[in-house]
């Protein structure tokens, strides 16, 4: 079923599988733009592009705010069957030089902006990197787009490679994750399906676009269903709220730093929602306080789902319609099989903790350059994901923590999100993050950060008392720490390696 409705979709396409030319697609400060403009914008950006040079198969980067012209960069890159490389905007020179140089990339979009806080030119980013084209987001491309004649794009075969994402690199240099038409397309339509979207719905887009998780939930997902993108460029809690009203999103996606912020704005009255008809929480373990406050208390569906870059990147769902089962990253995907793995690779049991493997349509073809890391992580077609959970009697799929967030101590397994999840319960605690410190009796011993929410005071011993009747002894922190906030990457979630190294 799946694979007959996305048979022949490509990102030249997709976008008008269920839109009108007339409908609002994009609405960003107070413009609105429909889909025909979309159409006509993207097909000129990418006339643009092989007036360049830029053909099938080159790498183009792309530097971009949250903005119009990054979904016509993303679109037009690969509509002319180039592969677009979406830059992480708070990545260092050496990470972004490391980036371009493995990527090959041939030209750059970079939003005038940000090209104003490098001191270079163009022409000596042309000539660092060297690049084709450097094309500069900002009034003059918009006049040469605008007087662009477009051509006729080539056909676009939707196994080809579309986008490489970039890994965090938290072992080692960033991995390019190589990504298909066909695995995102895939991955959108399946998502679609659980959402019940229609073009009637509007989605707000607050997630960074070069984030897998953003762009596919907040872009992909709204384009292929021919609903209206609300864009903002950073989440700014009370321009937020004002906008989920003001335009009567029915469709938000976020992190679970954000949703902690909207529910405590909604415990206190201090607004609501009345057109937000669905909630998604990714990036990140949502904690199962935040989950009750929306499902139950405010009787807006906040739906936990799971994946990675590897996998375009949702894996899973809790259903719209059906049981929700807190704690629970929900039921995979159609067209993606889950299956939980012991050390060997060998099938566990249902309720047996183990990693998390992932075959589907959207799986990687792998990654760039790397065929060793590659062949370590899809292993005859199954996706390696790190990540440590269990599946119970009825399919539902559970995280349990990271592979590599698993605390040892004294040989017994302590997985962080087990501790978080009760400090979420305190109620002055805002957010908490718990890692391990190497010790030398016992392996590694706990460590809890602690940040509370505004105006209220908390202490190490309040912290114990709280967790002590809650938790097995070998599980107690020895160490907390009342911080004022958690270190946090540009699409939300939590840094452990930030809080190891302090």
């Amino acid at each position: 079923m799946l694979h007959e409705k996305i048979k022949g979709l490509h990102f030249g396409s997709f976008y008008l599988t269920h839109s009108k030319p007339e409908d609002a697609a994009l609405i960003y400060h107070d413009q609105t733009i429909t889909y025909g403009d979309l159409h006509t914008t993207v097909e000129k950006y990418a006339t643009c592009l092989h007036v360049s040079g830029i053909r099938a198969g080159d790498v183009v980067a792309l530097s971009c705010y949250n903005t119009p012209e990054f979904i016509y960069s993303y679109l037009a890159i690969t509509r002319l069957g180039a592969i677009v490389a979406p830059l992480n905007l708070t990545l260092t020179i050496d990470e972004l030089t490391y980036i371009l140089q493995d990527s090959g990339a041939k030209a750059l979009f970079i939003h005038e902006k940000i090209l104003g806080k490098l001191s270079a030119s163009t022409e000596q980013l042309q000539a660092q990197f060297r690049l084709k084209e450097v094309l500069v987001i900002g009034e003059a491309l918009t006049a040469r787009v605008h007087t662009a004649t477009a051509i006729e794009p080539p056909e676009i075969n939707p196994k080809a490679i579309a986008t490489l994402l970039y890994t965090s690199g938290t072992t080692g240099k960033p991995k390019g994750a190589m990504l298909s038409h066909e695995n995102l397309i895939a991955d959108t339509v399946a998502c679609t399906d659980v959402l019940d979207l229609t073009s009637q719905d509007v989605f707000m887009c607050v997630l960074p676009m070069f984030h897998s998780f953003g762009f596919t939930t907040s872009v992909l997902l709204p384009l292929y269903a021919g609903s209206t993108i609300v864009i903002h460029e950073t989440f700014h809690p009370k321009e937020i709220m004002h906008s989920l009203i003001a335009h009567h999103v029915s469709v938000f996606c976020g992190v679970p730093a954000m949703f902690v912020v909207l529910a405590q704005a909604l415990k206190e009255g201090k607004v609501s929602f009345p057109s937000l008809r669905v909630a998604v929480s990714g990036g990140a373990a949502l904690p199962v306080e935040i989950l009750t406050l929306f499902s139950h208390q405010y009787n807006i569906p906040l739906m936990e789902g799971y994946g990675l870059t590897e996998a375009s990147p949702v894996v899973c769902f809790n259903p719209l319609h059906g049981e929700k089962k807190p704690g629970s990253v929900g039921l995979p995907l159609t067209g993606v099989e889950v299956r939980i793995a012991d050390e060997q690779g060998g099938n566990l049991e249902t309720d047996q903790t183990g990693e998390i493997l992932v075959r589907g349509l959207n799986v990687m073809q792998g990654y760039l350059n790397m065929p060793e890391a590659t062949a370590d992580t899809i292993v005859d077609g199954w996706l390696h994901t790190g990540d440590i959970g269990f599946i119970d009697s009825d399919g539902y799929v559970f995280i349990v923590d990271r592979k590599k967030d698993l605390i040892i101590t004294r040989g017994l397994n302590v997985y962080p999100r087990e501790i978080e999840e009760v400090l979420y319960k305190h109620p002055a605690v805002l957010e908490a993050a718990v890692i391990g410190m190497p010790d030398p009796v016992k392996g590694e011993i706990v460590k809890a950060f602690v940040v509370p929410k505004p105006g209220e005071t908390l202490d190490r011993r309040t912290v114990l008392d709280f967790l002590k009747p809650q938790l097995a002894a070998y599980k107690m922190p020895r160490f907390v720490e009342i911080i004022d906030q958690l270190p946090k990457n540009a699409a939300g979630k939590i840094l452990k390696k930030d809080l190891r190294k302090q």
